[in-house]
């Protein structure tokens, strides 16, 4: 189990998207990092389950280093990504920050996963067929008295104005909802995709954690936006309609391919009207 492993999504292929992401989104999770470091104690163990290109492993690093030190595991089970987590914790690291690699999927009897005081899975579960086993799974890692703590859900990121001069007005509104049609199809396509009918706080206490709290960490770069947020909107847009096309008309994928299109008129990378709001959803719990 890893968080970019699915075998319908090329992480590696995404990295670009990934590091614009995690850049855009470090200001508003460097306190995530803060709070759940400060609910265990000194010199703590941390694994970073499909750590991706490693943008909370980052401000995991740094908090550490901050705070006097410890081990932080980067844990993927694509090699391009493992190494640029790699590189990008070693920018920030320090010599009091013990960084360990390791590349593989949980469900490998193969691969030994350390224990920790901090479990970290950031939009993993969801790619996994049972996702009540897979927090089993997470839970067994932590150490006694440490914690477990998952991002999935929130509010979907925003960052198209509602007219766009091209296409029917509520493109994103479209997009969001060819996604959800997207995300249905791919929970269904997973080998031994079980229903989790209930929410993610029930899901970590029936793994046996208790003291299970959620939290939110706002996204809010407002208007007119940087060269980094037009370019990550260019790449989520475009993301959007090649996974999701099929459930989109003709019309919203002409719309999509226009918006784009770096020759258009319409490109959205030359508008000064972007933006990108929403907010992730953080749930923990400790293993008593």
């Amino acid at each position: 189990m890893s968080g970019h492993s699915h075998g319908d999504i090329d992480w590696a292929d995404r990295l670009a998207q990934l590091r614009m992401a995690d850049a855009l989104d470090a200001e508003a999770l460097a306190p995530v990092a803060r709070r759940l470091l400060g609910l265990i104690g000194e010199r703590p163990a941390v694994v970073d389950v499909g750590c991706g290109a490693g943008g909370m492993s980052v401000l995991f690093a740094r908090e550490l280093a901050r705070r006097g030190g410890g081990t932080l595991v980067l844990f993927d089970a694509t090699p391009k990504l493992l190494v640029e987590a790699e590189r990008a914790v070693a920018e920030v690291a320090g010599e009091s920050v013990e960084v360990v690699s390791l590349l593989g999927d949980l469900t490998d009897p193969a691969v030994a996963v350390p224990a920790a005081d901090l479990v970290w899975a950031s939009g993993v579960v969801h790619h996994v067929g049972d996702q009540q086993a897979a927090l089993r799974t997470l839970a067994g890692l932590v150490r006694p008295g440490g914690v477990l703590a998952i991002s999935e859900g929130g509010l979907e990121m925003r960052c198209l104005p509602w007219e766009l001069g091209v296409g029917r007005p509520g493109l994103e509104q479209r997009l969001h909802a060819a996604r959800a049609s997207w995300f249905e199809a791919m929970r269904a396509g997973i080998p031994g995709s079980v229903a989790m009918p209930y929410g993610w706080p029930r899901a970590l206490r029936e793994a046996g954690l208790q003291d299970v709290e959620s939290f939110g960490a706002l996204i809010d770069h407002p208007m007119p936006g940087s060269d980094l947020l037009r370019e990550y909107v260019v790449q989520r847009v475009g993301w959007f309609a090649e996974s999701a096309g099929e459930w989109l008309d003709a019309d919203d994928r002409a719309a999509t391919a226009t918006l784009t299109d770096p020759q258009s008129p319409h490109f959205l990378g030359r508008r000064d009207d972007l933006y990108l709001f929403g907010a992730k959803a953080i749930h923990c719990g400790r293993l008593r």
